[in-house]
């Protein structure tokens, strides 16, 4: 499985370049590198960790955006938000370097690598506290699935898509793309759609997950939704 993760990263931090590089036509580009690394170094200690804490988690993560047992309506979810994710890091790239028709406040941009950060520290602290906490919606029968309700799962139902918000909302920022910026409700906007699946999901195949969501009010952001 370590091989497996290695080959894996590999193969995802050269397609990120490349869609990152060639729409950009140059490698001159701080804010890309700066995102690269991050995502490396972060991705990378993330996956070391469950790799020696959770490898059972991180075998489910390791298995692809399509699995047997999946939800259907996650499958064309997944398949939407793929597309939909690779093109808006293309236009990123147009946007920032190609086209540069607006320029990005270095402020704003460290404030993005900050905000990465954050994002994928709140995913890891909910990889600590959940180990059914996989990339798509369904219930793990078999790895003895049940009702997590501590750590971040105590502020809100889904800290997993708020760690996801995060990321999102750094990434234009830290690429130097107003255009991508503008992009985000729609992005926000699907991680909220799929809430509601994986919710018809986890109160029909979780005992237990109608009265956690009774005590916990808050889906995504506290004291909003």
């Amino acid at each position: 499985m370590a091989l497996k993760l290695v080959i894996e990263f590999a193969i995802l931090m050269a397609f990120m370049a490349g869609l990152l590089f060639w729409p950009a036509g140059t490698f001159d580009w701080p804010g890309a590198w700066i995102f690269l690394s991050e995502f490396l170094i972060c991705g990378m200690a993330i996956s070391l960790w469950l790799l020696r804490y959770d490898p059972a988690l991180l075998r489910e993560r390791l298995s692809g955006a399509f699995q047997k047992g999946q939800v259907f309506w996650d499958k064309v979810f997944m398949g939407l938000v793929s597309i939909f994710w690779f093109g808006w890091v293309v236009l990123m790239a147009f946007d920032a370097k190609r086209w540069s028709l607006f320029h990005m406040p270095e402020e704003l941009i460290y404030a993005g690598a900050v905000l990465m950060a954050v994002g994928f520290f709140v995913i890891w602290l909910t990889f600590r506290e959940n180990s059914f906490a996989t990339t798509v919606i369904k219930i793990q029968r078999e790895r003895g699935q049940k009702v997590i309700s501590t750590g971040p799962y105590s502020i809100v139902r889904h800290p997993m898509y708020a760690g996801g918000a995060l990321y999102m909302i750094a990434m234009p920022l830290l690429l130097g793309s107003w255009i991508g910026l503008a992009c985000l409700p729609l992005l926000i906007g699907g991680l909220m759609l799929r809430i509601p699946i994986e919710e018809a999901a986890l109160r029909k195949g979780l005992d237990g997950y109608d009265e956690y969501a009774a005590r916990v009010r808050y889906r995504l952001l506290p004291f909003i939704w």
